[in-house]
């Protein structure tokens, strides 16, 4: 059921992705420092919007690396914290 969904989510997105691309066929110029190119509107939004995709993702990345990272120490003491249970419970208590 849900493989289904997913996917009527991609076609759905695919076609809003190509009636925009329709309506916004009209060519733009685009200036930078080295030349000019005459693209489509479409495409510079879709290149702008991966642009901030990537920026994200290179964001982002920090953070997950930097929790996996605090995910590995906190399992390595709750080992730790364990053995030294598990040894506390095997020792005889002397009265």
């Amino acid at each position: 059921m849900g493989r289904l969904i997913g996917f009527l989510f991609v076609v759905i997105l695919v076609v809003i992705g190509l009636s925009f691309a329709v309506l916004n066929s009209q060519t733009v110029s685009l200036n930078y420092y080295f030349g000019q190119h005459d693209i489509p509107l479409s495409m510079i939004v879709v290149l702008a919007l991966a642009a901030g995709a990537l920026a994200a993702v290179v964001v982002s990345a920090g953070m997950i690396l930097r929790q996996k990272a605090q995910i590995a120490q906190l399992r390595r003491r709750l080992r730790h914290a364990e053995r030294a249970a598990e040894q506390m419970q095997v020792l005889p208590v002397d009265d």
